[in-house]
């Protein structure tokens, strides 16, 4: 069980902007919806590089069997410090997998160098890079500030945001998806075992490229058109600001 309960956040510009700015990104980069991930017209809407996809996924029983599958054998991970591609965190705040998620986005990829000195998110990263996997985890169960700017945000949805009253997954969940330091495509989702390392990508290559959603959300889209299941999804794209 949980040790704490937010309310959830929807995958939405508007919400996610308002979240990264209180936590400290900088005016320089902006949230965008991604209409299609085919349509060349619509994707050139979406500003380049593309940073990170922030994704919400139906956690169907096609998706659960293969994550299941792929983390079997896994013990639990032991990855912390400078020398770690990533920033990785565990979740264990119920319904917070849409905030760790923007954490995610924002610590693991070029939008590492907007986060403004003395920021929320700056503390995050200083004190929890050298941690292990659950005193990282407790770095945001114990930071007062993640959660009211969590709580702020949640208030901005389309729709009312339901009172929390468990951590039980409400049939979707939110992936990440960075170009790291490393030059690789990570799929980080705090409900997994550790960060997933999808390969290498080209330095012209950034997470929205046809390489990379191949080895990423095509790659779990192409779980479930196998089985004939749930397509629903909802992509939003963290890129520089145009405006």
């Amino acid at each position: 069980m949980a040790n704490k309960l937010f309310v959830m956040l929807e995958n939405n510009p508007e919400v996610m902007n308002h979240l990264a700015e209180a936590l400290g990104m900088d005016g320089s980069l902006s949230f965008y919806d991604i209409y299609s991930l085919t349509d060349p017209d619509l994707l050139a809407f979406i500003p380049r590089p593309v940073y990170a996809l922030l994704v919400i996924i139906p956690l169907t029983p096609t998706w659960h069997d293969a994550r299941t599958m792929e983390d079997k054998d896994k013990g639990d991970y032991e990855g912390k410090g400078e020398d770690e591609p990533v920033i990785w965190f565990k979740q264990t705040i119920g319904n917070a997998c849409g905030s760790i998620g923007l954490v995610h986005s924002l610590l693991n990829s070029e939008a590492s160098k907007h986060i403004k000195s003395g920021s929320t998110l700056d503390q995050i990263r200083e004190e929890a890079l050298p941690k292990s996997m659950l005193e990282r985890a407790k770095v945001l169960e114990d930071s007062e500030a993640f959660e009211k700017a969590h709580a702020e945000a949640a208030q901005l949805g389309d729709t009312a945001a339901p009172t929390p009253t468990s951590n039980e997954h409400a049939g979707q969940h939110f992936v990440t998806f960075v170009k790291s330091k490393d030059g690789h495509l990570w799929e980080l989702e705090g409900d997994r075992k550790g960060p997933l390392d999808r390969g290498a990508l080209e330095n012209d290559e950034d997470v929205l490229s046809p390489a990379a959603l191949e080895k990423g959300l095509g790659r779990l889209m192409r779980i479930e058109a196998e089985k004939g299941g749930d397509l629903r999804f909802s992509c939003i794209a963290l890129a520089p600001n145009y405006n």
